[in-house]
């Protein structure tokens, strides 16, 4: 496969998250330009199989398994191969501040948050697929990011989306941005139907290919509430210069509506290979084997404003981000909890919804100025949620969608 990056670039690059979906992307990616690319650590979750296989086929310099009861399987399955293993959070730390010219951080939920923080410290380009990184510790990311002079590069579609059709031009000059949502499974669904939705159904997602956790999220919109906080760190913004459409087509990602008038979107396949090569050759261009969008297929583009008494989770993510301090972190917290107890059918779909309120109310918007203040709130926030899911899920005291199961 062929390449605009310089012939004799050759980046060194580490995965944080490489057995997820993004991840996998990322492999495919760096599979398909192996004479661009040298692997420096590669951190999987709990997948050992497919990680010593990623670090075989990449033959990466360390290998991770975040499950520390897997360290030995993993070491036996690399034996012989020369490629250094770890086991737990102390190795995960230890790969992520390796230093490599691009990392990957595609670690979801809090757990994320020390790894990103430390590879920022490289002083390299972090390409973020951690919401929470933004989410629960904005400033202090955003402040590792300037001191150590590293390049903070999107990888969400959206902001990714964003970032392309900016083009390097001032925020100042730019009016408001456009976040698209495919609007999920529930998209055209009743209030009543959505009550009643199981699992199968939330994790029916029309377009993209996800995890359990972000395709919940997609559901419920939560995710878009991540994106829009997250936006607002990226980009320098006011809250009310984000909006958000509806869009089922996922074609078209994002859209920056500048002063003049212009208005600059960003279209692709729904395919997370375009965004991640957006952030690995930059700023240069790569080919991918990602689908190319055939607009006279499509024929057309739907656009609509999100309902927000059916999908409230993104209405609390828009109140958390104008009530600032700790209230984000405890949204992202609540929202984590929420989601796996309904996964785990403890819970209603709608009680996601009820359970982030409630943690909200509960905790307020304590003031945050550093990583541990941002864990602190960050485990507050997961106390007080499930204690709303444990009592939700012995009587029906919090209303009928947060005790149904």
């Amino acid at each position: 496969m062929t390449t605009t990056l310089p012939h004799r670039d050759v980046r060194s690059v580490t995965v944080l998250g490489s057995t997820g979906s993004i991840g996998g992307s990322t492999i495919d990616l760096l599979l398909s330009n192996p004479d661009h690319f040298s692997v420096r650590a590669l951190v999987g979750g709990k997948n050992v199989q497919v990680l010593a296989e990623q670090a075989k086929a990449l033959n990466a310099e360390f290998a991770v398994i975040n499950d520390e009861a897997q360290g030995e399987a993993l070491k036996a399955l690399l034996a012989g191969t020369g490629i250094r293993t770890g086991s737990g959070r102390a190795a995960v730390l230890e790969a992520a501040s390796i230093p490599a010219d691009w990392t990957m951080a595609a670690i979801t939920g809090a757990a994320g948050l020390e790894p990103t923080l430390a590879s920022t410290r490289n002083g390299g380009a972090i390409a973020l697929a951690n919401k929470e990184a933004l989410v629960c510790a904005g400033d202090v990311m955003l402040r590792a990011v300037k001191a150590a002079g590293a390049t903070l590069l999107p990888v969400d579609s959206e902001h990714n989306a964003i970032f392309q059709s900016l083009a390097g031009a001032p925020i100042g000059s730019v009016e408001k941005i456009v976040l698209t949502a495919s609007g999920g499974p529930f998209r055209t669904a009743s209030l009543e139907t959505m009550r009643a939705a199981t699992v199968e159904m939330a994790l029916k997602h029309p377009t993209w290919t996800m995890g359990a956790k972000i395709t919940i999220d997609s559901a419920s919109m939560a995710n878009k509430g991540l994106e829009v906080i997250e936006a607002a760190r990226i980009f320098d913004l006011a809250e009310s210069q984000i909006d958000v459409l509806v869009h089922p087509q996922s074609a078209v990602h994002g859209m920056v509506q500048f002063r003049d008038g212009s208005l600059i979107a960003q279209l692709g396949a729904p395919d997370m290979r375009v965004p991640i090569a957006n952030t690995l050759a930059w700023p240069y261009r790569m080919e991918t084997n990602a689908p190319r969008l055939d607009l006279a297929m499509l024929r057309r583009l739907d656009f609509e404003a999100p309902d927000m008494i059916r999908f409230p989770a993104l209405r609390l993510a828009r109140e958390a981000l104008r009530a600032g301090g700790a209230a984000p972190t405890i949204f992202s917290a609540a929202n984590e909890i929420a989601v796996e107890a309904f996964l785990t059918r403890r819970i209603g779909f709608l009680a996601i919804g009820d359970v982030i309120s409630a943690s909200m109310d509960a905790l307020g918007a304590p003031v945050v100025d550093d990583l541990d203040a941002v864990l602190h709130w960050d485990a507050e926030g997961r106390r007080v949620a499930q204690a709303f899911v444990e009592r939700g899920a012995r009587n029906s005291v919090e209303g009928p969608s947060l005790a149904h199961a």
